[in-house]
């Protein structure tokens, strides 16, 4: 990959669609993770304003470091870049609290990690609305065309999605080139919408080099008869995951009425 001509024309074409679109800026949920950190840099790079959100609820100590050491490293770096933090815990909170019929615990965690990503989501917008400004996705190609790892609606819920043709390895490489802090660079990735340790690879089953492998792989025309041991189950678990989030990557179903049941449609 030309890791210097990707950023170039990532920047470019961020600067274009703002300016196509005549929106002043970008804001991005900052959550310590490598995506969100590469995301917002590039959007830095820009020269046009860009708010990076920190959106906290019940987040592990370690993410807020990382995302405060980042967002302070780009503000040291470009005068364009601002702040906020939007501490979402006591809405989280005040959420949970309106439901107290007993729930299937299973279905109860998955429900309220997803409410988190949609609650950040709401802030976002809240702060784009306020400034004219695109909010910038930072899901790359694994999570958002591969496995589907991304809560519809929640950080689904874009405006653009600058670094989603990128596979997670070279997300990394721009990191390196863009400076991004190495704290962020050697954590362990994570969604941070459980409230405990678990990483991503924890979730999945799998790591993102697996899956960018599986993924490849798929699009080779390759089956789960090719492979045997690991590879089989990791080329396994990416297909079943690709499938079963179809309805994430796919547009919003519609049902089409028949014209002869329409009587005054033209």
């Amino acid at each position: 990959m030309h890791t210097e001509k990707v950023v170039d024309f990532i920047v470019n074409w961020l600067k274009e669609y703002a300016k196509n679109e005549k929106m002043n800026g970008f804001v991005i949920g900052i959550s310590g993770g490598i995506d969100s950190a590469v995301t917002s840099t590039l959007c830095a790079k820009t020269g046009l304003p860009t708010l990076c959100v920190e959106m906290p609820i019940h987040q592990a100590e370690n993410q807020i470091s990382r995302g405060k050491e980042h967002i302070k490293q780009l503000k040291r770096k470009f005068p364009n870049v601002s702040a906020a933090k939007f501490d979402l815990t006591t809405v989280f909170e005040d959420f949970k609290n309106q439901d107290t019929n007993p729930k299937d615990v299973n279905t109860l965690d998955i429900s309220l990690a997803n409410t988190r990503a949609r609650l950040r989501m709401t802030a976002l917008y809240y702060y784009a609305g306020l400034k004219k400004y695109l909010v910038a996705g930072t899901g790359n190609k694994v999570e958002d065309f591969g496995i589907g790892f991304y809560t519809k609606y929640g950080d689904g819920g874009v405006d653009l999605s600058p670094i989603a043709d990128l596979m997670k390895s070279e997300v990394y490489a721009l990191g390196i080139l863009l400076g991004v802090p190495n704290t962020i660079q050697s954590a362990a990735p994570t969604d941070g919408l459980f409230g405990d340790n678990r990483t991503d690879e924890d979730q999945i089953g799998a790591s993102y080099d697996e899956l960018e492998w599986a993924m490849k792989m798929k699009e080779q025309g390759k089956t789960s008869n090719d492979f045997k041991n690991r590879e089989k189950i990791v080329f396994d678990l990416f297909l079943r995951l690709n499938i079963i989030n179809q309805h994430k990557m796919i547009p919003i179903p519609i049902c089409k009425i028949p014209q002869n049941l329409i009587k005054f449609r033209s």
